[in-house]
């Protein structure tokens, strides 16, 4: 005679399938086998179900399942919250430069998107423990101090900025007006194994392996912080299990605290992967380009212990080391690295 399995907590995951939170859910299958994972994710072109534990899809498997949909859809939301007891807030259309093309999706995703979510949850709050909502730095828009603290002016530069931006005060809006359960993360530029091609380090890389130029936009002047994907999943791992007090209504940045010019991260891949030196190829600049990134994480370490593990250079050499020995995965992407977009000056430039 079976039964069935009893879970600690249900987790539902949005956006599950994408880059950090397919990360996110190889954590917390792994470290949390008395946790339920619902993972919700509509598989546009940036979400893959490569990207998850193959156990999801295994028929025996009670810990994590599958439900393929998008976040506006509220009827399946709600099915999928009303189970929940973390939610954990991923999905959302994540592109600088195709935002500036076509707005109208990141918009709908990640606002309605996000509202859609937060609805739900008031809906049902009464066993809603907590709700973690991953945002971006690129709220920011450029730093007008060397380290971006969580005060710092939010002046989003893009249209993906605007809908990031939009959403973050929403979630915020919900733990004003109505105290729910919230914390908002701002991650800064993660990088890491299974991410997209059209983000600026799996472009590099895979250009060097294509014996191809590493297009920079402008002079390459432009500078991020980049973190590893492990360090965000654990970070929200901690803010996920923290003490009430130490976590809600709070916003956390998570970064390294070091900013790196696009220039020098393409001198990086290149001389990492012993590739010619000459292959940088400079573009126009991007429109909306944020000047520099920087981020202070003192407070996610006061409150919660955390600091960044993982350094550059043993990053982005496992992260070389992921795309070397993954080619199927990316082989199919090639094509999505470069976006046409229309500048402000009414030119048509590939991005």
């Amino acid at each position: 005679m079976s039964y069935a399995r009893t879970f600690e907590k249900t987790i539902l995951i949005t956006g599950a399938a994408g880059f950090i939170g397919s990360n996110f859910v190889s954590h917390v299958y792994r470290r949390y086998p008395n946790y339920r994972l619902v993972l919700l994710d509509a598989l546009t072109y940036a979400g893959s179900l490569e990207n998850l534990p193959a156990e999801f899809n295994r028929s025996d498997s009670d810990q994590i399942s599958f439900w393929y949909g998008n976040v506006c859809n509220a009827e399946l939301v709600d099915t999928l919250v009303s189970q929940s007891t973390i939610v954990v807030h991923f999905a959302a259309e994540t592109h600088v430069t195709r935002s500036i093309y076509d707005n109208f999706v990141f918009f709908q995703t990640d606002v309605i998107g996000t509202q859609t979510i937060m609805n739900s949850i008031l809906k049902h709050c009464k066993h809603v423990e907590r709700v973690i909502h991953i945002s971006s730095s690129e709220v920011y828009g450029t730093a007008v101090t060397p380290l971006m603290t969580e005060e710092h002016p939010l002046n989003p530069m893009s249209p993906y900025a605007s809908a990031k931006c939009g959403a973050d005060r929403l979630v915020y809006s919900y733990w004003s007006t109505y105290n729910l359960p919230t914390v908002i993360v701002r991650p800064f530029n993660n990088y890491g194994p299974r991410q997209h091609l059209e983000k600026v380090l799996p472009r590099f890389i895979t250009s060097v392996l294509l014996n191809e130029n590493l297009t920079v936009h402008g002079e390459g002047d432009a500078a991020r912080d980049f973190i590893h994907v492990d360090d965000t999943v654990r970070a929200i791992d901690l803010i996920m299990h923290a003490p009430n007090n130490l976590v809600i209504g709070e916003v956390f940045n998570v970064a390294s605290g070091q900013d790196r010019a696009i220039r020098s991260i393409a001198r990086d891949v290149l001389c990492a992967m012993n590739g010619d030196a000459q292959r940088i190829a400079h573009i126009g600049d991007r429109p909306g380009q944020v000047a520099r990134h920087a981020g202070d994480w003192s407070k996610i370490n006061s409150r919660l212990g955390w600091k960044p593990v993982r350094e550059w250079e043993s990053g982005l050499q496992d992260t070389i080391m992921w795309y070397r020995t993954n080619e199927q995965w990316w082989r199919r992407q090639i094509w999505m690295r470069h976006i046409k977009i229309k500048t402000a000056h009414g030119t048509i430039e590939k991005h």
